[in-house]
């Protein structure tokens, strides 16, 4: 049976029929534990995956999760449909940018309602990221998780990912110094078998200990994704 403390940051009778919508066309994600499941407070890592990795986590991990997102996503009908056109599906996806703007005519409406009941946390590349931070720390003292999708995507959602940008770093480094050493779950969703793997928790200050700044731990941690991606593909 479903958590449902699980749903309550999500809000919106759209964003809950269109849910249920989803679940009718999407196989079960089989979450696969490594170590324990996903029971503290943390911060999970996963690839992308176009939309199917956020999906997986919002449709089918038992959790009260807050997810990361770019805000351009969650500015409004005009800023999303900018960003699906030129950047997701152009840039990382690699459509051709005329199929990308007459599909998003349609798409980017429903998507600008679902992101409302997402109520995902707002990321940002300029000073602006303070806000992430903050906002990132009252979901925790919440006790909800925060779910980051830390890929370089420069070159679109490959199965193989080339590095993590380290904004999730500073993240786990402002948490410490307000006295939260949280765990950090990686996480690795292969779409073809819907399998997603989820590692054995790890310290933020194990992780400190062992790489000393924050683009060792990314790398790391980057590694150690592909490692898992490894395993589910080796899985039948």
């Amino acid at each position: 049976m479903e958590n449902k403390n699980l749903r309550r940051n999500k809000k919106g009778f759209f964003y809950r029929g269109y849910r249920g919508f989803i679940k009718l066309f999407k196989k079960k994600t089989k979450f696969v534990f490594l170590g324990d499941e996903i029971t503290q407070t943390g911060v999970i890592l996963s690839n992308h995956v176009n939309t199917s990795a956020p999906l997986s986590f919002e449709l089918y991990l038992d959790r009260p999760i807050r997810l990361w997102g770019a805000h351009e996503m969650n500015g409004g009908l005009r800023s999303t449909y900018k960003y699906q056109t030129q950047v997701f599906y152009h840039q990382k996806r690699g459509w051709n940018i005329h199929l990308a703007r007459i599909y998003c005519l349609l798409a980017s409406p429903l998507t600008t309602l679902f992101y409302k009941g997402l109520n995902i946390i707002n990321t940002y590349r300029d000073v602006r990221f303070k806000s992430t931070l903050t906002e990132s720390i009252k979901a925790l003292q919440k006790g909800d998780s925060v779910v980051i999708f830390p890929e370089d995507s420069t070159n679109g959602y490959l199965d193989q990912l080339e590095g993590f940008h380290n904004g999730f770093v500073i993240l786990l480094e402002y948490c410490y110094k307000k006295g939260m050493d949280l765990p950090v779950y990686v996480t690795y969703f292969n779409k073809n078998n819907k399998v997603h793997m989820v590692d054995a928790p790890v310290k933020y200050s194990t992780l400190l200990q062992e790489c000393g700044d924050r683009d060792a731990i990314a790398r790391k941690l980057c590694d150690r994704m592909n490692e898992l991606g490894r395993k589910t593909f080796e899985m039948k």
